[in-house]
């Protein structure tokens, strides 16, 4: 390969410039559903929802994915390529879709420094539950419609929109599986690493790294299924990183960073890496109190702090920090490999991306 090697101090900045592409992309596409979208003139619940989407979608996020589908041509070609906007809509609506029953599922009120969609829901029907939950399932249901439409409307040749559907389909089917699997999670008390890699991988890696993988390489007219094991490969080894982080940050992150409090994953008495990673660590009244903390949805934040700071004494945030770093490492290792296939710099960007996004701190 000729290119030139992508410097390490451009992979942010290229990740950045996504990022700014893409929400200026998703915002014009709510306005242009707002005026397309076909609901009953009198129905104002359906605006309403649609709001509720809108709003949860474009108050933050990182846009990893939809750089993902960009970066994933650029593998074949540094060309405009056409379809990539419509299949970086799609996954991200597909993500929208996870966050809001993630929500429901967990009864988390919080997401991206704002209410949930669920939680706004509630508040906007206090003494209507159900009615509140229903209308938070549907709003989650509609964002999955919306990222297969996505698709379907997108300008490339039938037999790759095709493919792309089938993509979109198995990522979500893994997303929904990854569901059931994490809820299983936390019936074992303290889960096997390879039932943390599962969930990681079905909950997250295929629909977050693996999808907009093979969606920019269909794309870009790549056929993916003929290196489908290294893009499992990478992507597992991404996801794994991505959800220790996340589960790191639940326990160690900075609330004001993240827009969130930290200990939810403790409160809800969820078996994360980290709180797996603890629960082997400690014995004694270490245990007992971790253990009256799990599940504790009164739970305080000084409680909190007293179970991070036995977490890090007995040397579970260095552990979780190690961790991190040898599967991103891992992950940069595949991504080399990619080398004799595909153009250099592409592949250095995805041989870089795991040791930036192991650092990043939101």
């Amino acid at each position: 390969m000729t290119d030139t090697a992508l410097p390490t101090d451009r992979v942010k900045e290229r990740f950045a410039a996504h990022r700014r592409s893409f929400d200026a992309r998703f915002e014009q596409y709510f306005r242009d559903l707002a005026e397309t979208f076909a609901a009953p003139s009198p129905s104002r619940f359906t605006p309403e929802c649609l709001d509720l989407l809108r709003d949860v979608s474009l108050r933050g996020g990182k846009r990893l994915r939809a750089a993902i589908v960009h970066e994933a041509a650029r593998l074949v070609t540094p060309d405009p390529v056409p379809g990539l906007e419509e299949a970086a809509l799609s996954i991200e609506l597909l993500h929208t879709y996870g966050l809001v029953h993630d929500d429901i599922i967990d009864d988390g009120p919080v997401r991206r420094g704002g209410p949930s969609t669920y939680y706004a829901y509630r508040e906007k029907f206090p003494d209507r539950p159900q009615v509140a939950l229903g209308l938070a399932v549907l709003a989650g249901d509609l964002a999955l419609v919306l990222s297969v439409q996505a698709l379907l409307d997108s300008p490339v040749p039938v037999p790759v929109r095709q493919a792309m559907i089938e993509v979109h389909t198995a990522a979500a089917s893994a997303m929904i599986v990854g569901q059931i699997t994490d809820i299983e999670r936390d019936f074992t008390h303290i889960p096997s690493e390879q039932l943390l890699h599962a969930v990681s991988d079905h909950k997250s890696a295929h629909y977050s790294i693996l999808a907009p993988l093979q969606l920019g390489l269909l794309a870009a007219g790549e056929e993916p299924a003929l290196v489908d094991g290294e893009l499992r490969r990478y992507a597992r080894l991404v996801g794994i990183y991505e959800q220790m982080r996340d589960d790191y940050l639940d326990l160690f992150g900075n609330p004001r960073t993240m827009g969130k409090p930290t200990g939810s994953d403790l409160r809800d008495g969820k078996r994360s890496y980290a709180v797996s990673a603890l629960l082997a660590a400690v014995s004694g009244p270490e245990r007992a109190m971790v253990e009256s903390a799990l599940g504790n949805s009164s739970c305080s934040p000084q409680t909190v702090a007293a179970v991070r700071e036995i977490a890090t004494s007995r040397g579970v945030e260095q552990k979780l920090r190690s961790d991190m770093r040898r599967y991103a490492e891992l992950a940069s290792a595949e991504a080399a490999g990619w080398r004799p296939r595909w153009r250099e710099e592409a592949v250095t960007l995805f041989e870089r991306l795991p040791l930036w996004s192991v650092e990043r701190v939101h």
